[in-house]
């Protein structure tokens, strides 16, 4: 019952008081994302989803084009500001709140056996392995191979919490979830 009742609207109504709440932020963030990149300071790309349908993730753009490095930009991504966006895909229903990150084609929409449970849930903006993996990027970075190391590491590990989660889902679950996720700039 929560799955399919509760937590869509918990997700809508959290999503859309979320973003009406942080609209200013949200605001200003485009503003100087669109000075910086002179071009959209929104990212679109094509994820996988519920059912291992694919849709369209949004970000703030952290990366430019010419590849240079800009301060402003790495800060968005350390602190996961760049996910915000991701509240418009709550709202239209493509996401949850909770749940497993969603990936690019390739990984998620390839599992097999027991591991296709995950694809019974929405993708979150934060989960278990959201929570685990917080320094992914920096992990990966200090690979001499960073996608094999993701391949045969990470995102086994990821799977593994995934089907935790699917398998513990519950209200108290996502609250636990959602609160350590706001509290984790305070604690990172």
């Amino acid at each position: 019952m929560y799955l399919k009742l509760v937590k869509p609207i918990f997700d809508f109504i959290l999503s859309f008081f979320g973003l009406l709440f942080l609209s200013p932020f949200l605001i200003l963030i485009w503003i100087i994302l669109l000075l910086i990149h002179k071009s959209s300071p929104i990212f679109f790309q094509k994820r996988v989803g519920q059912y291992g349908e694919f849709f369209t993730v949004y970000k703030f753009k952290t990366i430019k084009e010419n590849s240079q490095s800009h301060y402003f930009l790495k800060l968005l991504r350390k602190t996961k500001i760049d996910e915000l966006p991701q509240l418009l895909n709550v709202l239209k229903g493509d996401m949850s709140l909770v749940g497993p990150r969603p990936d690019i084609p390739g990984y998620y929409d390839k599992l097999k056996g027991e591991d296709r449970l995950i694809l019974q849930l929405k993708p979150g903006i934060t989960g278990y392995a959201s929570l685990k993996f917080v320094n992914e990027e920096q992990l990966l970075a200090e690979k001499e191979d960073p996608l094999a190391h993701n391949d045969t590491v990470l995102f086994p590990q990821k799977v593994k919490l995934n089907l935790e989660y699917y398998q513990r889902v519950s209200f108290t679950t996502d609250l636990k979830i959602l609160l350590k996720t706001i509290l984790l700039p305070f604690y990172h």
